[in-house]
């Protein structure tokens, strides 16, 4: 995730849900989590929230962290992309209503089960690039030779069916940024 795009962002939502002043941020540290805990990390002062990794291994553990989380109020929650947040993304979406949390997540797939925001890589366009790394290796490329690519097109996706569940008002600068609205 691009620095400067998700300060942005936070800074969208943090418009929209000024009662936020602390956040989750369901990771895990094993594979992907940490990186992006540091970014998080980093930016959330300057919004201020105060943020705080929570690490779950299996379904029990998140249940147990996002409810115990849920017990003060002013929070929200914050997924990271892991596979452990794919195996379980029905049950983060679930908890995060059940609790009213606003949840901003790391791939639009959330959002179409029910939760509120995702900002991430387009995952279409990551296709598309994948394709022609395999067009050059067909041509003769040493797959070792090819660089690694970054993500260079992120998306941004809302759930106002979601928000208007947890009473939250989208403002209309963050609709317009918003590559998909779900109704």
């Amino acid at each position: 995730m691009r620095r400067r795009e998700f300060i942005a962002l936070l800074g969208s939502a943090g418009a929209a849900w000024p009662r936020v002043t602390r956040a989750a941020v369901i990771r895990d540290p094993l594979t992907s989590g940490t990186g992006q805990f540091g970014a998080i990390q980093a930016v959330a002062p300057s919004f201020g929230v105060e943020v705080s990794p929570v690490d779950p291994r299996d379904a029990g553990e998140i249940e147990r962290a996002i409810t115990a989380f849920a017990r003060s109020a002013t929070g929200g929650l914050i997924v990271t992309g892991s596979s452990l947040a794919v195996v379980h993304r029905n049950l983060i979406v679930t908890l995060a209503a059940r609790h009213k949390l606003p949840t901003v997540y790391w791939d639009r797939t959330h959002v179409t089960l029910g939760g509120l925001l995702a900002y991430g890589p387009d995952r279409i366009d990551q296709y598309r690039r994948a394709a022609s790394y395999v067009d050059r290796i067909l041509k003769g490329e040493r797959p070792d030779d090819l660089p690694v690519q970054a993500p260079t097109k992120y998306e941004l996706v809302i759930n106002l069916k979601t928000a208007k569940a947890l009473g939250l008002d989208v403002p209309a600068t963050l609709l317009a940024r918003a590559d998909e609205v779900i109704e």
